[in-house]
C-alpha cells in the first residue's frame, strides 16, 4: 500500500471547552492517517468519513493508510518525527490509527494529545491494553479502535482433530507435512503473532514476556523457545502473507494455518473464504492486539479530531461498523456494544472461539523489548 498524497488541514480551531460547542468551522480538512490493511483505510473512507461529515458540515475526512504490520506506524512516527524536527507548529495529521508498540514509543516522546479526558465515551473501555500497550503507560492517549485476535484457521474435512495445543500442533505437523501454512515474521502480523506464542508457550517464564520487567539476559530462553520452529519450519509452508495464508486454505493448499479472526469472517461473508473452515484458539494462548486512536500533540485539528473518535468508538459505530461489517471485535467494552447488536451477530463472532476461551487464551503481545528479542532471535536461529 502506497502512501497517498495528504490534503493540508484548513486554519486551526478554536478551541473550545467540550465536544458540545459549536459547529466546527467550515472548510475544514480531517486527515485521518492509518497503518494496517488497506480495509483500515475504507473503513475510514467509506463509513466514518460519510457519518461525521454530516453531523459536521463543511468538515471533510481523508484518510490514507501507510501499510500493514508494525512497519506502517513506524511511516506514521517518522512523518510527524520529521514535522517536529522542522519546527513546525501544526502537523498535517489530526488522527493517527497506530498499533501499540509505535503508540508507547510516541508517548514516551511526547508526540500525543492526552484527549481521552475529553471525550465522552473515554469512560467506555476499561481493558487493560487501553492503558497498557506492550508495558507502556498510554493511559489517556489512546482509545481502542478495535481488538483483533489470532487464531488457527483450518479445513474439518482434511483436519478431523484439530490440535489444541501448540505442543499438539508440532506433533500434527510432523505428521501432516506441509498442510500447515504461515508466513514466519514477514509480510503480516498473523505469523508474528505465531511466532510470538510459540516462543511464550516453550519458555519456561511467559508472564515475563507480557508483563515484564524486560531483562536482556532473557534473550539466551528466548533463543533455546524458538530452536524448535527451525525443525518445524522444515515440515510447513511458508505462505506470502496474511492474505496469502486464506488465500492457501481456500485453494487447498495448506489445511491450517494462522489468522486475524476479523479477515477469516470478513473472506467467509465476501464469499472468498470456503464457509466450511473453522476456527481454534490453542494453548496455552495466541496473541492479539488492538489498534489505538490517538491525536497528535500538535495536530492542526484537535477539536475535530477529537469528536472524529467519540463518534468512532460509540457503542452504535461501534456495534454496526467494527462488529457487524468488519467481524472485528469492539475496541470499547463488550457489555456496552452487545444491546446494539442482534443476537444472531454477535453470537457470529463467538462460534468456534468461545469468550471464555478469549478471556484465558487471548494473550498480549510481549513487551517491545522482548518482541524485538524475539524477531531477532527467529532471524538468527530459524530463518538462517
Amino acid at each position: 500500500m502506497k502512501l497517498r498524497t495528504l490534503l493540508a488541514g484548513a486554519a486551526g480551531l478554536a478551541l473550545a471547552a467540550g465536544l458540545s460547542a459549536a459547529p466546527l468551522k467550515a472548510e475544514t480538512v480531517l486527515t485521518v492517517l492509518t497503518a494496517g490493511d488497506q480495509n483500515m483505510v475504507d473503513y475510514v473512507n467509506e463509513y466514518l468519513a460519510p457519518k461525521f461529515e454530516a453531523q459536521n458540515p463543511g468538515v471533510k475526512v481523508r484518510a490514507a493508510g501507510t501499510g500493514p504490520g508494525d512497519g506502517g506506524s513506524q511511516k506514521i512516527y517518522e512523518k510527524l518525527s520529521a514535522e517536529a524536527a522542522a519546527g513546525a507548529a501544526k502537523w498535517d495529521v489530526d488522527v493517527a490509527v497506530i498499533h501499540q508498540k509505535m503508540a508507547g514509543q510516541m508517548v514516551q516522546e511526547k508526540m500525543l494529545s492526552a484527549y481521552v479526558g475529553d471525550v465522552k465515551t473515554g469512560t467506555l473501555a476499561s481493558r487493560d491494553s487501553a492503558r497498557n500497550a506492550l508495558g507502556t503507560d498510554v493511559t489517556g492517549y489512546v482509545l481502542p479502535m478495535f481488538h483483533s485476535q489470532i487464531a488457527l484457521a483450518y479445513n474439518p474435512e482434511l483436519v478431523k482433530a484439530p490440535p489444541k495445543t501448540y505442543a499438539e500442533l508440532a506433533e500434527w505437523v510432523k505428521a501432516n507435512p506441509k498442510s500447515f501454512g504461515y508466513n514466519g515474521i514477514k509480510g503480516g502480523m498473523s505469523g508474528v503473532g505465531f511466532v510470538t506464542g510459540w516462543a511464550a508457550a516453550n519458555i519456561g517464564d511467559a508472564t515475563r514476556l507480557e508483563k515484564g520487567p524486560y531483562d536482556a539476559a532473557m534473550k539466551p530462553a528466548i533463543e533455546k523457545a524458538l530452536s524448535g520452529l527451525k525443525e518445524f519450519n522444515k515440515s510447513v509452508t511458508l505462505t506470502p502473507g496474511n492474505a496469502g495464508t486464506l488465500d492457501m486454505l481456500n485453494r487447498g493448499e495448506i489445511a491450517m494455518g494462522p489468522v486475524w479472526v476479523d479477515m477469516f469472517y470478513s473472506w467467509q461473508a465476501d464469499g472468498r473464504l470456503n464457509p466450511a473452515m473453522k476456527l481454534q484458539l490453542i494453548g496455552p494462548g495466541m496473541p492479539g492486539q488492538p489498534m489505538y486512536y490517538a491525536v497528535p500533540a500538535k495536530a492542526a485539528n484537535q477539536e475535530a479530531a477529537r469528536k472524529f473518535i467519540e463518534l468512532a468508538t460509540s457503542p452504535e459505530v461501534q456495534a454496526d461498523g467494527i462488529v457487524k461489517r468488519f467481524n472485528w471485535y469492539p475496541g470499547i467494552d463488550a457489555t456496552y456494544v452487545q444491546p446494539k447488536l442482534d443476537a444472531q451477530t454477535w453470537a457470529k463472532l463467538f462460534t468456534d472461539v468461545k469468550p471464555d476461551e478469549l478471556a484465558s487464551k487471548g494473550k498480549p503481545f510481549p513487551l517491545s523489548g522482548y518482541f524485538t528479542d524475539i524477531m531477532e532471535a527467529y532471524e538468527r536461529t530459524v530463518a538462517n
